[in-house]
């Protein structure tokens, strides 16, 4: 189901169909007019290098954030490599033990 959701970016109100709930539009939407505001910070030029300005900031976090979630995922995966082969050698040495053990 699609909501509609007045928001208010750069002085301006739009109207936004989502899928997800109102609260998430407005943050997202709040978040998009802080990176504006942050952008005019630079002063002296037009609203639309403004907005082409913050397009590419918020362009720029995602794909920090999307190689860092790739770094995490990385580094997941070969400590659960790590986690199977300890098993691995855990087991191994249990057997040992049980042989040496029988041994006696």
């Amino acid at each position: 189901m699609q909501n509609s959701v007045t928001v208010t970016v750069g002085g301006l109100n739009y109207t936004l169909r989502a899928a997800e709930g109102e609260n998430y539009v407005h943050r997202v939407a709040a978040y998009v007019n802080d990176k504006l505001k942050e952008a005019e910070q630079a002063g002296g030029i037009s609203q639309m290098d403004r907005a082409i300005l913050t397009a590419i900031n918020i362009a720029d976090e995602r794909f920090k954030e999307q190689e860092a979630s790739e770094n995490l995922r990385r580094q997941i995966k070969e400590l659960l490599e790590e986690s199977s082969k300890l098993k691995l050698e855990l087991s191994e040495a249990k057997r040992e033990i049980f042989k040496l053990q029988q041994k006696r």
